[in-house]
């Protein structure tokens, strides 16, 4: 009998005959991992009517909803190395997206043997990988050796073949392609790919949500299970499920507004399925939900400053929603607004899963565990650094309330988000010993993550 089982039978056991219930932590949690592609911090219900996400409203008010979530370099491939590894893309080399094309040395599958990639507008021709090297350990990996079985289900965005999550540590892959968004959200899905092409009339996030809930009811393990769905929703292109699209319509959404929010609801509808299937099997009660984007929307989040395309690493494009349900651990209606990162998910795997997030080497965040048990966030000993190769910006300091902008060509702008969430308002000139304290932190910073080269502000 496994670990996990015999836990399983002594907690049963304890039930029977003792007077008091054991916490849910007795007993290694299962864990969904539900992550969003280019969902905005404002694109939900409980935040903005416009949008309609009764289940993701509910899960944030059964779980712990992180108010100051950040993402360290708010795209789409290093957002996904960082959650995968718990190390800052600017570690990883990563810290643009992966691309296609011929001209960037792909073929038309979406593979490559260069191992980095140049941005002609990058002002630092920062050279970027094209795969996540196989030598980082992943969180599924390390819940692997925890005894977890790990599945993976959709986007990957971190390399071809070679470098697939089935080469990552995770035991079963399903709807993954080369590519980092597919050709159409209706079938076909993808261009130049076997992924799904046996499907013929569904929904992409139909199709893989179904896949999901497959996974669970089928599930029969006698190990705790990490399932990771990955959506491609809601990146472009703006394609709806129809009947979404025209619920929409009918409330008097123009053509825009009523795609974007369609498939943001079909997301929600995604969650809404995944969590009726763990209970209907029998284990809502032991699984924890951890609901998350990868940056912010492709349209404004206002008020917020930025977007995924403009100022990403404002407000707008590198705060993102985090929700995490642990039931019997988290406390109903409970809020945390300290400043998180997604280099803080890989740690917090780790021990929920019973694990000793020091024994890995170069985390850059800390566990969230005592948040989500109701306490304070640990001290973290810095502050939030983001990061990212594309324009002049191209770093972000966050400490306490304050929010320093770094740009390549030497500028820095200052914030305080607590009175100025929109960044409107440029304090720097009036608050020289701030900047000079938040400058010196970056540039202590970037010789850790050895990037001074490329630094605007050395």
């Amino acid at each position: 009998m496994s670990e996990y089982a015999t836990r399983k039978v002594i907690l049963l056991c304890l039930l029977c005959f003792a007077p008091v219930s054991l916490p849910a932590e007795t007993v290694k949690p299962n864990i969904v991992l539900l992550f969003v592609d280019d969902l905005g911090w404002y694109d939900l219900g409980y935040r903005n009517a416009k949008f309609e996400t009764p289940n993701i409203d509910r899960l944030a008010g059964e779980g712990v909803d992180f108010t100051r979530a950040y993402i360290a370099s708010p795209t789409c491939s290093p957002s996904r190395a960082t959650l995968l590894t718990g190390k800052h893309p600017a570690r990883l080399q990563l810290v643009r997206h992966i691309p296609t094309g011929t001209t960037n040395g792909f073929d038309k599958w979406g593979r490559t043997d260069q191992e980095f990639n140049q941005w002609d507008g990058d002002p630092a021709q920062f050279p970027c990988r094209n795969w996540l090297p196989l030598e980082h350990t992943t969180y599924a990996e390390a819940l692997g050796d925890l005894g977890y079985h790990n599945t993976f289900i959709g986007k990957w965005h971190l390399g071809h073949e070679p470098y697939h999550p089935d080469k990552q540590g995770f035991d079963v892959q399903f709807g993954t392609s080369n590519f980092g968004h597919p050709k159409s959200y209706l079938a076909p899905f993808f261009k130049n790919s076997d992924v799904l092409s046996d499907v013929k009339n569904d929904y992409l996030t139909d199709v893989l949500t179904d896949r999901c809930v497959d996974t669970i009811k089928s599930y029969e393990g006698d190990q705790p299970f990490m399932l990771s769905m990955w959506y491609y929703n809601v990146h472009r292109p703006p394609v709806p499920r129809p009947d979404l699209f025209d619920h929409f319509k009918s409330k008097g959404y123009d053509d825009t507004d009523a795609i974007y929010a369609a498939q943001v609801k079909a997301v929600d509808e995604s969650v809404g399925r995944i969590r009726h299937a763990l209970a209907t099997k029998g284990i809502a009660d032991d699984t924890v939900i951890v609901f998350l984007s990868d940056q912010g929307s492709w349209y404004q989040n206002l008020p917020l400053r930025g977007s995924k395309r403009v100022d990403t690493l404002c407000e707008g494009g590198a705060r993102v929603p985090l929700i995490i349900h642990w039931p019997g651990v988290t406390k109903p209606g409970t809020q945390c607004d300290g400043l998180v990162q997604s280099t803080d998910l890989f740690p917090t795997f780790v021990e929920m899963a019973g694990g000793d997030s020091s024994a890995f080497s170069d985390l850059d965040g800390i566990s969230l565990l005592p948040a989500i048990r109701g306490n304070p966030l640990p001290d973290r000993g810095e502050p939030l650094f983001g990061y990212r190769a594309y324009q002049d910006l191209y770093a972000s300091v966050r400490d306490g309330d304050w929010k320093m902008l770094a740009y390549r060509s030497g500028k820095v702008s200052l914030y305080n988000i607590a009175q100025d969430e929109s960044e409107q308002n440029d304090v720097s000139e009036s608050n020289g010993d701030i900047v000079k304290r938040l400058t010196g932190e970056l540039v202590a910073w970037e010789q850790r993550m050895n990037v001074q080269q490329y630094s605007g502000v050395q």
